[in-house]
């Protein structure tokens, strides 16, 4: 790889890591719940409020990009990111944490539009996809290292919040890279709108992809946010140790996510995803029937390891279905990451009903159902391979 590509690649791998920033909120929302003395539906309107404007600014932003260009685009994400880290370190309340959360999700939403289709330019069509698999695994350290942090500020400052100023000081980091550096753009003319990508969901295939993406992103707020509580429920454990379950639901992804490439280099999108999907199923019916720590970090794993390759199989599923249509397609599948918004309130919701985080573990379980559904599908949509 040139020297050229390698230094316009650094802010990108930067912005990959800020983008990993969003996943902060599983255990942000585990700290405040208990700092404001919430319940469970009033804690997981947390989450909700990050992944509402996936649905919201997610085709705008394509459009806004077609404006301004992806490299501005990205630089405006990591700067509505880093007025979300901000927040907290000015006034730290339920209404003002509401505010940095929505900050966090509409900052989130504009990189997620416009990163990958900035690597596009910098790197060659045959290393496209390793380069953006690696992108991955570098938002994955920041998702894994959140909880950690987050315990540190605990033992060694009494503040879990300490994590806010580092997280703010590497975007600011990323903001002057990318001030610094020049990035040639292809610019598409073509803009996409609402009525565009909404029309596609009368197609059945790309509709219960859609869906499939939703329950997916479910899961991976849902079980971000449920993890430290069950242990706390089942074990009485502090929120500074059970946070820990969270980073093992992260590891355990991001080993799936840097195999989950190889794997598919050899066995069919079908296959693997039905096998992710029977591992998460093993998983839900593991935290039903067993309370031990043992078998809830196993099952916390074994959910990160399943759900880790789900979203690339049904996005890439959704754009060789129709590649003619592919900027709508993908304007509507990172729609679907409005998931994040819809499920973890509805697992705090039906854990308040039953006084149980069983209750969101049935929510979770049902989401999975889905997908299992999906796994008969995907052969019958198109294989990847």
């Amino acid at each position: 790889m040139k020297k050229n590509t390698l230094l316009m690649l650094l802010p990108v791998m930067l912005s990959f890591f800020v983008m990993g920033f969003v996943d902060l909120v599983g255990i942000a929302t585990n700290y405040i719940k208990d700092d404001f003395e919430l319940n469970d539906t009033l804690a997981n309107l947390m989450p909700s409020m990050v992944f509402l404007w996936f649905f919201v600014f997610s085709i705008p932003t394509g459009m806004l990009m077609n404006k301004i260009g992806r490299r501005n685009t990205v630089i405006l994400s990591i700067v509505v990111t880093m007025g979300a880290l901000i927040i907290p370190l000015v006034n730290y309340s339920f209404v003002s944490m509401l505010i940095a959360f929505s900050l966090l999700g509409i900052g989130n939403t504009l990189m997620q539009v416009s990163l990958n289709p900035l690597v596009s330019n910098i790197v060659s069509r045959d290393k496209l996809a390793s380069t953006l698999t690696f992108g991955q695994f570098i938002k994955a350290i920041a998702s894994f290292l959140a909880p950690i942090i987050a315990a540190w500020g605990v033992v060694k400052l009494g503040d879990w919040k300490m994590m806010y100023p580092i997280f703010a000081g590497i975007s600011l980091i990323a903001i002057t890279d990318f001030i610094f550096t020049k990035i040639e753009e292809n610019r598409v003319t073509r803009l996409s709108t609402f009525k565009d990508s909404l029309i596609l969901l009368k197609d059945s295939n790309l509709l219960m992809l859609f869906l499939g993406i939703m329950v997916h992103v479910g899961i991976d707020v849902g079980i971000n946010t449920t993890a430290p509580r069950l242990l706390i429920e089942r074990l009485g454990m502090p929120l500074s140790e059970a946070g820990y379950a969270t980073s093992v639901y992260f590891l355990f992804r991001t080993i799936g996510s840097l195999s989950g490439a190889f794997i598919l280099s050899r066995y069919s999108a079908k296959k693997f995803f039905y096998i992710s999907v029977f591992a998460m199923l093993v998983a839900v019916v593991g935290l039903f029937v067993n309370s031990s720590y043992i078998v809830t970090i196993v099952c916390v794993a074994l959910i990160g390891l399943g759900n880790s390759n789900i979203f690339s199989i049904m996005f890439s599923q959704a754009l060789l279905y129709k590649p003619e249509r592919e900027n709508e397609i993908s304007g509507l599948m990172i729609m679907g990451l409005a998931g994040g918004a819809i499920f973890p309130l509805l697992m705090g919701v039906a854990s308040d009903a039953i006084g149980s985080q069983l209750g969101a573990i049935f929510v979770i379980s049902v989401c999975v159902l889905y997908l299992l559904f999906l796994s008969t599908r995907i052969k019958k949509i198109r294989t990847v391979n």
